[in-house]
């Protein structure tokens, strides 16, 4: 078999392996260094023992994204201030195309998956977001396919308990309320602001210790409206753009992407704002991804 093949058969399946790779990482960057090195380990294989290639590539990313995982723990536990999710700038203009892609890879359900154990987070990934097999799952994660029927009920269980009571606004009600936003703090518009606020709204930032951030949870309409009002002074230039399969706001000095800003919006308000200012992840934001299942 030739290098050749090995590449068609990679690129065709690399978005549906990049998924998987990142809403088991959390990180566009550590994914894009997964899939390289399994990539490499791709082109020394027998094709002839391949039977099906997407579940062999899928278990043999699983495999490396754990891996990279379990190496990276430490350094998120020694993290300055809450570690989120790398934003995910895509290039998908209709964001409801896919209801569960576009679920998995929103900011709160990638937050609800780093409480999972690595192996949870895998299970979960592969059989309730990508729908493979506990038997294709079993030999992902070095473990029997009983073990593993009991890991993702587990892990369905504490997704399920961490799920919000009411379900998220669709991409176009979320882009109203988002814009709606944008031309308030522009404005300095305070009573707007606080008309799309939910009174218990949720302010978490990241800066990895790199920016100057508030490094623990702001909770309350008025207090993250005055600390909103604060961060978007008028010399900033705001742009909507695509993460996470919803609208966002990424937010420029001049070229220089000072953030990105990423809201939940339920029964019409925001009630959590995901403030990503560290530098480091901003950088997978310089160009947009492709991403399915």
């Amino acid at each position: 078999m030739s290098t050749d093949e090995h590449a068609e058969r990679f690129t065709l399946l690399r978005p549906l392996l990049f998924a998987i790779v990142y809403e088991i990482l959390g990180s566009a960057t550590e994914s894009d260094d997964v899939l390289q090195d399994s990539y490499l380990r791709w082109a020394e294989v027998d094709l002839a023992t391949v039977r099906d290639t997407k579940s062999f590539l899928a278990r043999l990313v699983t495999r490396q994204a754990l891996n990279a995982l379990r190496a990276g723990a430490r350094r998120r536990e020694d993290y300055v201030g809450v570690w989120l999710p790398e934003p995910l700038l895509l290039d998908e203009r209709d964001v409801s195309a896919d209801l569960v892609l576009a679920e998995s890879v929103s900011m709160a359900m990638l937050v609800v998956l780093e409480t999972l154990t690595p192996d949870e987070r895998a299970v979960f990934v592969l059989r309730e977001v990508f729908g493979f097999d506990y038997d294709e799952i079993a030999p992902a994660v070095g473990k029997s396919v009983v073990t593993v029927r009991q890991v993702a009920h587990r892990a369905r269980e504490h997704v399920r308990a961490r799920r919000r009571r009411f379900q998220p606004a669709g991409s176009a009600r979320t882009a109203r309320v988002t814009e709606r936003f944008m031309a308030a703090v522009t404005t300095g518009d305070l009573e707007g602001l606080l008309s799309l606020l939910a009174p218990d709204v949720i302010w978490t930032a990241d800066g990895g210790g790199k920016v100057i951030t508030v490094r623990r949870p702001v909770v309350g309409a008025e207090k993250v409206a005055a600390l909103v009002l604060g961060i978007f002074q008028p010399d900033l230039r705001i742009e909507l753009v695509n993460c996470n399969h919803t609208p966002a706001l990424a937010a420029y000095s001049g070229e220089h992407l000072e953030g990105v800003f990423l809201a939940d919006v339920v029964d019409g308000k925001i009630t959590h704002f995901y403030a990503i200012r560290n530098p480091d992840k901003l950088l997978a934001l310089a160009a947009p991804r492709r991403i399915s299942r």
